[in-house]
Order: structure tokens, then sequence, then C-alpha cells
């Protein structure tokens, strides 16, 4: 009869060397799992037992990842600078300093999006290009829509100063 310490520190037992062998098979228990015999004091891995050893297969030790040479990825500087100007020009937009942001962002978020596309061994920063062309394009709109509603509403303005009383 055996005992067995479990992955969860629980003690589990007294058990039969068959049942043993089953909880083996199953994959339960594996040439490491600390084990004691009846009448015994010291645990002991299952593999030091003669009668389980070719019962439980050796566990290999986890794979290490293979290791990175060469430089690691960085953030483009391209894709940063347009992710900032798309955000300037969603808050300059709605003054009349917008246009410069707006172009801008667009051209940074465009190269950076070249260079990742590129390079992307070496870039990282996709979706900040992304982010930057949308928030860029996005003030754009706002600052067309802006500029349309005030030339539209001075054009509806203007003719009724036109038409006075003789």
């Amino acid at each position: 009869m055996y005992r067995i310490l479990g992955v969860d520190r629980r003690e589990y037992g007294p058990v039969s060397a068959e049942q043993l062998r089953r909880w083996i098979n199953e994959g339960r228990a594996n040439a490491e799992t600390l084990t004691r015999a009846e009448g015994e004091t010291a645990w002991k891995p299952l593999a030091q037992f003669g009668e389980f050893q070719l019962a439980a297969p050796p566990v290999s030790p986890a794979p290490f990842p293979p290791p990175r040479y060469g430089r690691a990825r960085r953030t483009n500087s391209f894709a940063v600078a347009g992710l900032v100007f798309g955000i300037l020009s969603i808050t300059g937009g709605l003054c009349c300093y917008g246009l410069p942001f707006n172009l801008l962002g667009l051209i940074f978020s465009l190269i950076g999006l070249a260079q990742i596309k590129g390079s992307p061994e070496l870039y990282d920063g996709q979706g900040m290009a992304i982010a930057g062309l949308v928030l860029s394009i996005l003030g754009l709109l706002v600052m067309l829509g802006l500029i349309s509603l005030v030339a539209f509403s001075s054009a509806i303005a203007e003719p009724t100063h036109h038409f006075r009383r003789l």
C-alpha cells in the first residue's frame, strides 16, 4: 500500500500498487510524484520504487523558447508623431489652427505605416499609426464641416441685408 502527495499538496491513499499503476497510465501520477510506502516516513519520487520504474515514464522538462537574436522591435517614431498630431488635430481642429496638425498627422501616420509594413521585424506601432490616421481624417472632416457651416450661415444671413425698405 502506498500514499502519494498530489500536486495540490494533499495526501492520497492508501492505494494499492495496481491502483497506482492505473493512475500512472491515466496521467494522474508520473515519475516525479512524491510517494511513500506503507511503514516508511520519507517521501520519494515514484521512479525510485523499483516496481514502478517501467510504468512511470520520465517527465521531460518544459522546452525553453529559442533565444532571440538581433535587435528588439521598437515603436516607430513616425507612428507616435502621427498619433500625437492626430490628437492635436481633433482638439485644435475646433479652432482655426487645426489644418497643419491634420496634414502633419496624415503625413506622419502614412510614413509610419509604410515603414512598419516594410520592416515588421524592426518596427512596432501599427495601431498607433492607424489611430493617428483616423484621428487626422476625422479632425479634417470636423474642420471642413465647421468651415462649411460658417460659410452656409453667412450666405443665409447676407441676403437679408440687401432687402431694405425704401
